[in-house]
């Protein structure tokens, strides 16, 4: 994608508005209770500014079951979005722009063009997630061949992806861990903290070239599966998870991991128009880990959030992935006058 306007916006659970790469979580609560007040502080009467730069991707990699050593990855080459953002009336804004790719950059790893949509909603007890995405460009990033520095990497412009999918978390432990915390800074973590926590699924991905993705130049090492033009795949998947907030003195690293069992449908579609399909046992997997510094009047933090799942056919496995890399530094002031209003208030505020 060239440009494009990303802007997230945080609200309560019912005003969730949904663009181009946005994230969506619920207002601070005051009710915490007393132990969750000894090890998590919010932030009720504060409106947050803070700068910030992100990347997106939607990669996927093609495995040969009877050797694991043969594999070929897919990969996008997406840009950086730079950009701003504030917390202000209980509503989250980014407003970010992307980068333009310079001609050395597209040369060597070729022009992704992207559509990508997350709509987020966070609570002290969990969280919820919906993604839309939609790449086509990619390169191909094979190990057994060498490529020389600044030669471009074999690009496939015609193979089109898509990604939907629903994910979601509840934290067991949650009067003690906020898993926001390091993340969107809703919440500051006072102390060091884990909890469990139960992870689930629902996720739809589809690759398809106007030829083989593989193609005869792999014929020798994945045999019949070169010939695939078109892959679906659907994954229902639970499982558990953990998450920790390792705290000393306002700096906070966080690890997060949750892999469990999985339910795949899956089809595919060869050059001469045969089609199979199948349904298998396979794992899920999301993962995130951050690292910064939360205090009253300053935050900062460095995060990488992928998520992903495996689908299994005859002799060959497809891993998809997606993955979002994000770094901000923000400031929280005091609330004065009008900017005490809440998003509720506005109408009346403005006569309306």
């Amino acid at each position: 994608m060239k440009n494009f306007l990303l802007i997230s916006i945080f609200c309560s659970p019912f005003l969730l508005v949904a663009q181009g790469d946005e994230e969506v979580a619920t207002p601070f609560v005051n009710n915490y209770d007393s132990v969750r007040s000894v090890y998590i502080k919010s932030y009720p009467d504060h409106f947050f500014l803070w700068p910030v730069m992100k990347q997106r991707r939607l990669d996927f990699t093609i495995t040969d079951l009877p050797d694991r050593d043969k594999k070929v990855a897919y990969r996008s080459n997406t840009p950086y979005a730079f950009g701003l953002g504030m917390y202000l009336f209980e509503v989250r804004l980014e407003v970010a722009v992307a980068v333009p790719l310079g001609q050395r950059s597209k040369e060597i790893y070729g022009d992704s063009d992207t559509r990508d949509l997350q709509l987020n909603l966070f609570s002290k007890k969990g969280g919820f997630e919906f993604h839309y995405q939609k790449y086509s460009g990619f390169y191909i990033d094979d190990p057994s061949v060498l490529i020389l520095p600044d030669m471009p990497y074999p690009q496939r412009p015609d193979i089109e992806t898509r990604n939907v999918g629903f994910v979601g978390n509840y934290i067991f432990n949650n009067k003690k861990f906020s898993l926001r915390s390091s993340y969107i800074f809703m919440d500051r973590q006072l102390r060091s903290a884990g909890s469990f926590g139960l992870f689930t699924a629902i996720n739809s991905f589809k690759t398809v070239g106007d030829s083989a993705i593989l193609g005869e130049r792999y014929k020798d090492d994945f045999g019949v599966d070169t010939k695939i033009k078109e892959i679906k795949t659907t994954t229902l998947g639970i499982g558990p998870g953990y998450s920790y907030n390792l705290i000393h003195e306002g700096f906070f690293a966080n690890a997060t991991l949750s892999v469990g069992p999985a339910h795949n449908w899956l089809s595919y579609r060869s050059e001469n128009g045969s089609k199979k399909e199948d349904s298998k046992l396979t794992v899920f997997f999301a993962a995130r880990a951050a690292l910064g510094y939360n205090g009253d009047r300053f935050f900062t933090g460095l995060s990488y959030t992928t998520q992903g799942s495996n689908a299994r056919f005859d002799t060959i496995q497809l891993a998809s992935s997606r993955g979002v890399f994000k770094i901000l530094f923000g400031l929280r002031f005091r609330e004065v006058g009008f900017l005490k209003k809440k998003i509720g208030d506005l109408p009346k505020a403005l006569g309306l």
